[in-house]
């Protein structure tokens, strides 16, 4: 028998969303879920190849397959913010370009990504002085702090974990990070920390952190969020961890 159907709006009523994640990535999904789930907004993954490793080099590579990746995400509703989930990528490759690739496949879309999403986090947070925590290895990191001061920002303090490897990074443990955060910003010249790399766990302590050091913390993960929530007219206030979000 044929059966009759009404269609609507579909799910994404009130905004729709897409996120390219690493295919190394085992965190940044996990830490948006709760976040996004908003009545009206729906959230789209894709995925991009990524090298075990993070370097320079690799992290380019990402580029040439962004549209590609980015068409994968549906289309039968415009999408109105797509946002590529890595920090590292996004600084080597630049926001400009990682948008002007992901435009070719949805040309209606704002796109930001961790590095943009950083950036204007913290002009939102009227923070000058930054202590940055990365989990990357010397050269990653240096141009990761060569973004904020070519953004007008001073980098107070640095402190890294060395890693190279995407799984190592996963598992660095909330304790540990938080370690890091508060071992950083506690220099009484940091306005803020930022917490480097979306694969690091950084929302389980953000707001500890904040509540030791009395100042705020960000991660790449909470900034993304932050920003595509902006882009896309979502009210913000209390949606995700720290001040922020307030």
């Amino acid at each position: 028998m044929d059966l009759n159907f009404q269609t609507d709006n579909g799910l994404a009523h009130e905004a729709a969303l897409g996120l390219i994640v690493l295919q190394a990535d085992e965190t940044i999904e996990n830490e948006f879920r709760p976040l996004f789930d908003i009545d009206g907004v729906t959230l789209n993954h894709t995925r991009i190849e990524s090298a075990p490793e993070v370097t320079s080099e690799t992290l380019m590579r990402m580029k040439a397959q962004l549209t590609g990746t980015a068409a994968l995400l549906p289309n039968a509703r415009a999408l109105d913010v797509i946002g590529y989930a890595c920090t590292s990528a996004s600084t080597v490759i630049g926001s400009e370009e990682v948008a002007k690739a992901v435009q070719k496949a949805h040309p209606t879309a704002k796109v930001t990504n961790p590095a943009a999403a950083v950036l204007a986090a913290l002009e939102h947070l009227n923070a000058k002085k930054i202590g940055v925590v990365t989990p990357y290895i010397a050269e990653v990191s240096k141009a990761v702090v060569s973004l904020l001061k070519d953004n007008g920002l001073t980098v107070v303090k640095l402190g890294s974990f060395g890693q190279s490897e995407e799984a190592v990074v996963a598992r660095i443990s909330p304790a540990s990070t938080m370690d890091a955060i508060c071992t950083v910003g506690k220099d009484q010249d940091v306005d803020a920390v930022f917490a480097s790399c979306t694969n690091l766990r950084t929302f389980p302590v953000l707001e500890a952190c904040e509540t030791k050091l009395g100042k705020p913390v960000i991660s790449s993960n909470s900034a993304l969020a932050w920003h595509m929530m902006k882009l896309a007219a979502i009210e913000t206030k209390g949606r995700g961890p720290g001040r922020l979000f307030d």
